[in-house]
């Protein structure tokens, strides 16, 4: 049986044409779990991309800690 290779899109595709399954294939990634996040527009436009939204919270959590530092008592 010849396969065609397809450029485009088809309407409709059979089982058949995906290959064979692999049950749990990624599921030890997935138990590592995940950090993503859904920005909201506004924030998105003000960091293009993922550098740009770590640093900023590095700065931030830099900037919480010697801010929490300076309240405590020293006992």
């Amino acid at each position: 049986m010849k396969t065609v290779k397809h450029t485009e899109m088809r309407k409709e595709y059979w089982r058949e044409d995906l290959g064979k399954g692999v049950r749990g294939k990624y599921f030890e990634e997935y138990k590592k779990g995940t950090n993503l996040v859904l920005l909201s527009p506004d924030v998105a436009e003000a960091f293009p991309d993922d550098a740009s939204v770590n640093e900023a919270l590095r700065v931030l959590m830099k900037i919480a800690q010697q801010s929490t530092g300076l309240t405590k008592r020293s006992s």
